[in-house]
């Protein structure tokens, strides 16, 4: 009954096989146990995920040389995180594939709350967590998804523009020189290429509005012979496929007719519109109070008198 206990179950033997492709991912054998530590203080009960907590729950008797363990593989060692994440999708899609095929590839970004002001990329902007700007992380990841489970299959920090141009705080933070300024919807394009070239399965691009209201986001996907859902903004024009926009209204001049102002007048009052549609009301300022001129079905130009000389309140009839 004890050795039955003791030896792990298939649980157990397919998480340790896990873990050592990932430590194996992290390269150089002197990563391997820091990460499996790692992934273990990640899975253990406790609020604060950070390296100090978890290494108190892992060594409570040794927490100091835990913790400059764990503090050097997240902090130092060079281990490349894109292969990290290809590991991860090696192992784990196939696993989803076998309960349904990808239908989706997920472009989103997250944010991270923050306190401070030293943790890179740290800014304010908008962040979903608490759904407002604050002060924040932020992170873009496409996850390609079944109809049952998704996981992300690339994660890159937002670095925001400030942060760029500011060479002392980059040095400080330990940002790479070469690391230049991307929008968020091209850090999305370069995921979305590179999942293309790496010929995982294709599914629709769900956006939302943040990367959808962006025309050279939506061109290049389809260019990459993918289809997409994107969210968009109410002032963003569409047009019908094989259509193209339609050029803007010519302005024409206003007639002049018996019940306008004469162009005598003009000098000492001022005109004003409410917006170009089917039926357009145009007002005269005469003295404190606005009056109806005309109502016509017809683009105009704007005309404006000379500024008064003392502020006066409207008033519509």
């Amino acid at each position: 009954m004890g050795s039955r206990l003791s030896s792990p179950g298939p649980q157990q033997r397919r998480f340790a096989a896990y873990i050592e492709g990932l430590a194996n991912a992290a390269g150089h054998a002197d990563r391997h146990t820091p990460l499996k530590n790692y992934c273990t203080g990640l899975l253990l009960p406790g609020e604060r995920k950070s390296v100090e907590p978890m290494a108190a729950r892992l060594a409570p008797y040794n927490v100091r040389r835990m913790h400059q363990s764990l503090h050097h593989l997240v902090a130092a060692a060079p281990w490349n995180d894109e292969e990290m994440l290809a590991q991860v999708r090696r192992e784990v899609l196939p696993t989803m594939q076998k309960h349904g095929p990808v239908v989706a590839w997920i472009v989103d970004d997250t944010g991270f709350p923050k306190q401070g002001k030293h943790s890179v990329g740290v800014a304010r902007q908008y962040c979903g967590q608490i759904g407002k700007h604050d002060n924040c992380q932020a992170a873009v990841s496409l996850s390609v998804s079944t109809w049952s489970a998704s996981l992300p299959i690339a994660w890159r920090l937002y670095l925001p523009e400030a942060w760029c141009q500011d060479s002392e705080r980059r040095q400080q933070a330990g940002v790479p020189e070469p690391i230049e300024f991307q929008t968020k919807p091209e850090i999305a394009l370069q995921q979305i290429r590179q999942a293309v070239e790496q010929k995982v399965p294709v599914g629709v691009v769900l956006v939302d509005a943040g990367y959808g209201n962006s025309t050279p986001f939506r061109t290049c996907i389809t260019e990459l012979g993918l289809r997409y859902v994107a969210g968009i903004e109410s002032s963003t024009t569409v047009w019908e496929p094989g259509q193209s926009p339609l050029p803007p209204p010519v302005a024409q001049s206003r007639p002049w007719g018996a019940d306008q102002t004469p162009a005598a007048q003009l000098e000492s009052s001022a005109y004003f519109g409410e917006t170009v549609g089917p039926r357009l009301a145009v007002f005269g300022l005469e003295g404190r109070r606005l009056a109806p001129r005309h109502s016509r079905n017809f683009a105009f130009s704007f005309r404006r008198g000379p500024r008064a000389s003392r502020p006066s309140r409207l008033q519509a009839d």
